[in-house]
């Protein structure tokens, strides 16, 4: 049970009985112990290019071991020989490469001794290789008859393993080898027969030796081959000839093994080794070889062989490879058998090692020692590196067993047990230290531990006592036990402390204690708090070629900010912590920022928080998106006249599901490299039925779609042609069009390659007058129109057009109603009348032509007129048309943008596709009277302090007889705010000039002129000026004139007066910052006062509206709202827009005249606001 402790004052006693901690740990080398070989050679070889050889022997040991060694079994002196350099306190020693070194090959063993006993190494064995050479001989040339066998022997120098043979010419090029020719294992050429090409006098055999760099080549051998031999040797050039070498086949006869060895042989395989049996025939022809298994359990593979064959080869063997295999060597002439009876045997191997260790007086040992090999090996226990004699050894001893009861100090000593085989001899040892010591703590006193807060905390105590010595730890110095389940201590002393707390922090001690002593130690516990850490966004979903950033956040005890570091891993792996991918993952402690995504950034990225004391990781699985792979594996199935089935696998989707497959299609006969959307299928969807279209050659291809986009298409499928059939519809959008009167031109939209399903497509037309004609016309074309000539003007036609080709018609056509050409109308509209709306505007009526007299399609109707002269002063005009078009069939339309009071004639006519008919005769009409256009100019010609002298101009266009002006002025300022306006009536037209008093001096005025007639007055011309205390006065419209003379006057007076008044006027002269909208709102057009026509409800005549002071729009537009009618009374005319004042721009054709007033002193006119 556990229970909670207080940080003070209580006290945690663990008591626990430990059987045997010595055993298990190592000894103190300051305690009295018997040698023990740390380390030692192997088998060695004494290359000639080394310089020297090392043997080694190094062993521990209190007292300090001294060395032995003996050499086959004899002791061996070291200093029996100058080369031999030895080590102080080492058993190790060097054999300098001098002279004859052959003398050192042997195997060696060292002892290691102290007064306690002795340690055995395992024998060394030293190879002192001699460099191998072939003998020097002389070989004599090989003279054999065509289909002999022969055997070329290499009968390679002995050497240091591995030796690799190679038959070659003078050249170094390699002896051709097959099943005829071929190497043997031991080296040797064998020709199951020979041939003729075989003759040359250069076989040479080289043997390499890789570890000692050597390859030797022995003397070249000479081959000569010949079909025929002499019967004698006289050489005669008549000499007869025998042909004995003119049939030489034969059944095969085993060359290896060979006859001698008889049917069957054994043979004897390491365990674990690799096994080897060869055959090699000769024959004519040549023998071929095979294997099998004739005892025992077949091999689970195939065995695998080797040259050509011959050679049967079963790496790693084990005891189920043992028994009987045959090699058969067979040709046409019969066939020969040989068998391998195979023996599988193994070296020595521990199943029981004896183990030494550390006992105390009194108790009782046994040491057990079991090998396994084949043969069976021999056990042979040793003492000290010596054979134990029976007759004095106190305990028993048997080949596996040595046993000893009451051990006593003087029963210290090393066993050695040796295996041994045929195959080889293995050693174990076996120290057997009897001691009697108090406890020895291993760790030091007075330890610091520190440890984070739910983490195991780990306080050493390692002990070295015999007898084995009890433990306990203790908290607080008392000794009152406590027993808890978080406390638990291990074999070797160390208490662990589970799931920690912060008030496990405090000081503990270790006791241990046994017969001889008792010993403590005391440990320090720090409890810090663990570290957290969180990465941000957790999981997410970054589109390719985007970028993610990743963070890091951690909290940590302030104790460990020393320690305390950040590292990123990708799947486990650690990612560096400079840029990488050039700069494209870049890591800065707590941020991962990763630019330009890209599929193989996926996965789970990691954040390690480390501490001194703790390390906690967050991870965050980064899900990369991507367009799908392209789809794979098109087949096609289901193959009918018009439809396929198209199946195909999927692409990886990368992490978007697919939702929709797109299937294209190309085909090479019409649009050969086009393609084309076929149909979709949804995501889940694999498969699909197509409908395709006859007399097509397809190939398909598919696209995957998901979240993300496209993906790149699949390779095309296999190519699948469809039948040619009849054509399955008839043309579309079937149209009749002419340019001349009395024909006809039918023309529809031909049909795609898809749609023509077969070759040889042609059309059908069909026509007839409709209501005259009762019996179709035909005829077939191969283009999409046909033009039929002498046909009556405008007339209509009932037509049909049919797809036709070489399998047939398409379905039955419909009919489409057409008219022949049109004329132009050859009636002019009659009962034109006009009614005038105001001085600009009228309204035109007429009465439309009969509908047989605009033979075509009536476009519509337009209205010509042209002024003839002026009301004002008669004089004439030369006639300049303009004209205005009305679609569609009207009787009536609008004409604006008229000059007022003057006289007009005015003509109709209507227009088709062909052109326009006849024009009515012309009326004439007059406008009435309007208001006058904007005064020329206006000037200040004289000026005083307080009156001024103004002169105007007479407006461009008067609009009718002048009646007088309206003159207004009012003060304006440096402020928004302007004064009230004054009205003077100057009913006198012929004045242009008046004379104004009582201004107040150094202010600002503007001034304002209009003309008017009996229907209103016009738009203002106006002025600005400042009159001066000095009765100097300034114009804004001719200031440069004015200024310039001001200047050459102030000049002449004084250079410092003119500076000083330019600046006062070019402060003044900025301008009166008041609203240009109240400005422009000031006084309004009488002509563009809303009018309240029965018509439009737009236009009003002003003629006795007298001017208002009130705000209005003085900008003329015409106000559509109210209107009962739409621009369209107006027309169409050359470009059909309102300008501002409301007349209608380009409405006519031919030159205009401007209707806007050139300003000669004045800025735009605009009318005061009353203050």
């Amino acid at each position: 049970m556990e229970m909670l402790l207080s940080t003070k004052g209580i006290a945690i006693c663990l008591f626990f009985f430990v059987l045997s901690l010595a055993a298990a740990i190592e000894i103190p080398l300051s305690v009295t112990q018997l040698p023990t070989i740390t380390e030692q050679s192997h088998t060695q070889v004494a290359y000639p290019f080394d310089e020297d050889f090392t043997i080694k022997c190094e062993a521990k040991g209190n007292p300090q071991p001294t060395f032995n060694w003996t050499k086959d079994g004899k002791p061996f002196d070291l200093l029996s020989d100058p080369r031999i350099v030895a080590s102080n306190n080492s058993g190790t020693f060097v054999i300098q490469n001098r002279g004859i070194i052959t003398n050192f090959q042997g195997k060696y063993r060292c002892f290691a001794s102290n007064g306690l006993g002795t340690a055995m190494s395992e024998e060394i064995e030293l190879i002192v290789p001699s460099v191998p050479k072939f003998p020097k001989e002389k070989i004599e040339p090989l003279d054999v008859e065509h289909g002999d066998s022969v055997i070329l022997h290499c009968n390679p120098p002995k050497g240091i393993p591995p030796l690799h043979i190679y038959w070659m010419n003078i050249d170094l090029q390699h002896i051709p080898q097959d099943e005829r020719v071929s190497m043997s294992l031991k080296g040797d050429l064998y020709f199951a027969n020979v041939e003729e090409n075989d003759s040359r006098s250069d076989y040479c055999c080289f043997a390499a030796f890789p570890r000692l760099r050597t390859i030797v080549q022995k003397m070249p051998m000479t081959l000569k081959v010949s079909r025929f031999k002499h019967a004698n040797d006289s050489g005669s050039p008549n000499a007869a000839v025998t042909k004995a070498n003119f049939i030489k086949e034969r059944k095969p006869k085993l060359l290896i093994p060979p006859e001698s060895a008889g049917s069957s042989s054994s043979v004897t395989v390491i365990k674990g080794g690799v096994l080897l049996l060869e055959c090699i025939a000769e024959g004519l022809p040549t023998p071929h070889l095979s294997w099998v298994k004739v005892t025992g359990n077949l091999p689970k593979d195939e065995p695998e062989t080797e040259n050509f064959g011959k050679i049967l080869k079963i790496d790693q063997v084990t005891a189920a490879d043992e028994g009987t295999y045959q090699c058969t060597a067979s040709n046409p002439m019969g066939r020969v058998k040989h068998e391998f009876h195979v023996h599988v045997e193994e070296p020595p191997r521990w199943i029981k090692e004896p183990e030494g260790g550390v006992y105390s007086i009194g108790t009782n040992l046994v040491l057990l020692c079991e090998a396994i090999g084949n043969p069976e090996p021999t056990i042979q226990w040793k003492l000290n590196g010596m054979p134990i004699n029976n007759r004095t050894f106190r305990g028993r001893i048997s080949a596996r067993e040595i046993s000893l009861t009451n051990l006593q100090l003087r029963d210290s000593a090393v066993y050695q047990c040796e295996a041994s085989n045929k195959h080889g001899t293995i050693l174990a040892s076996a120290n057997v230290n009897v001691l009697n010591i108090a406890p020895l703590i291993l760790t030091s006193d007075g330890e610091n531990y520190a440890t984070v807060v739910g983490y195991s905390a780990f306080l050493h105590c390692e002990i070295f006592a015999s007898p084995a010595a009890d433990i306990k730890w203790t908290r607080d110095e008392t000794i009152e036990p406590l027993s808890t389940l978080r406390y638990v201590l291990n074999e070797n002393g160390t208490l662990e402390i589970k799931q920690t707390k912060k008030e496990d922090s405090g000081s503990y001690a270790c006791w241990a204690a046994n017969s001889v002593g008792k010993r403590a130690i005391t440990a320090n516990l720090d409890i810090r708090d663990a570290t957290k850490v969180v990465v941000t966004p957790k999981n997410p979903r970054v589109l390719k070629s985007h970028s993610v950033l990743l963070k890091c956040q951690a909290e940590y005890d302030s104790h460990l900010k020393h320690g305390f570091k950040l590292s990123w891993r990708k799947d486990g792996d650690e990612l560096p912590v400079n840029s990488t991918e050039g700069g494209r993952v870049i890591l800065d402690r707590d941020t991962l920022f990763i630019s330009s995504v890209a599929l193989e950034d996926q996965g789970v990225y990691t954040c390690v928080a480390s501490t001194s004391l703790d390390s906690v990781t967050a991870e965050s699985h980064l899900i990369v998106l991507d367009v799908p792979d392209p789809p794979e594996d098109l087949q096609l199935s289901e193959h009918q006249n018009r439809s396929v089935r198209l199946s195909w696998k999927v692409g990886a989707n990368h992490n978007s599901p697919v939702n929709e497959s797109i299937i294209e299609f190309e085909e090479n006969r019409w649009e050969p490299g086009r393609w084309q959307e076929l149909t979709r299928v949804p995501g889940n969807d694999t498969t699909a039925l197509l409908s395709l279209a006859p007399y097509m050659d397809y190939q398909f291809r598919v696209v995957s779609v998901n979240a993300v986009g496209r993906s790149q298409p699949s390779k095309p499928s296999l190519r699948y042609a469809t039948p040619p059939a009849a054509p399955d519809k008839n043309p579309e959008n079937i149209r009749v069009e002419a340019s001349e009167p009395n024909e006809m031109v039918m023309k529809w939209e031909p049909l795609k390659p898809a749609e023509m399903s077969g070759p040889g497509l042609e059309y059908k037309v069909s026509w007839r007058q409709r209501g005259v004609e009762v019996d179709w016309n035909e005829e077939t074309v191969r283009k999409h129109s046909l033009t039929l000539r002498n046909t009556p003007t405008f007339v209509p036609y009932e037509i049909k057009v049919q797809a036709v080709n070489n399998l047939g018609s398409g379905p039955e056509p419909n009919v489409t109603i057409g008219y022949s050409g049109e004329d132009v109308p050859d009636a002019a509209p009659s009962g034109v009348s006009v009614d005038v709306v105001n001085s600009t505007l009228v309204q035109v009526f007429w009465f439309g032509i009969p509908r047989d007299r605009v033979r075509g399609h009536l476009r519509g109707y337009k209205v010509s007129w042209w002024k003839t002269k002026s009301l004002l002063d008669g004089k004439r005009h030369h006639p300049e048309k303009h004209f205005l078009t009305f679609v569609g069939d009207r009787n009536y339309g609008m004409i604006p943008g008229l000059e007022p009071f003057s006289e007009f004639r005015l003509t109709v006519l209507a227009y088709n596709a062909k052109g326009d008919g006849p024009e009515s005769s012309p009326i004439m009409f007059e406008t009435p009277e309007g208001v006058p256009e904007q005064p020329r100019f206006l000037r200040i010609l004289n000026f005083d302090k307080d009156s001024v002298t103004l002169s105007w101009g007479l407006p461009k266009k008067a609009n009718g007889h002048l009646t007088g002006y309206i003159l207004q002025y009012q003060i304006i300022n440096e402020t928004h705010e302007v004064g009230p306006l004054n009205d003077i009536s100057v009913t006198n037209r012929s004045t242009l000039s008046w004379r104004l008093s009582d201004l107040s001096s150094s202010t600002k005025y503007k001034f304002y002129v209009k003309a008017c007639t009996v229907k209103g007055c016009g738009k203002p011309v106006t002025e600005e000026g400042l009159t001066m205390a000095q009765g100097t006065y300034a114009g804004i419209y001719d200031g440069i004139s004015t200024q310039g003379w001001f200047i050459g006057l102030m000049c002449a007076i004084a250079l410092l007066t003119l500076l000083l008044l330019t600046v006062c006027f070019v402060r003044r002269n900025k301008g009166g910052k008041y609203s240009v909208k109240e400005k422009e709102d000031l006084h309004p057009d009488p002509e563009a006062q809303s009018i309240k026509d029965e018509i439009f409800g737009e236009y009003s005549d002003s003629d006795e509206k007298p001017l208002k002071g009130s705000l209005q729009s003085i900008n003329g537009d015409i106000k559509a709202t109210g209107s009962a009618d739409s621009l369209v009374d107006y027309g169409e005319g050359e470009h059909g827009m309102f300008n501002e004042d409301g007349s209608f721009i380009g409405a006519y054709s031919g030159s205009k005249e401007k209707g806007s007033v050139e300003s000669t002193g004045s800025s735009t006119a605009t009318f005061p606001l009353h203050a």
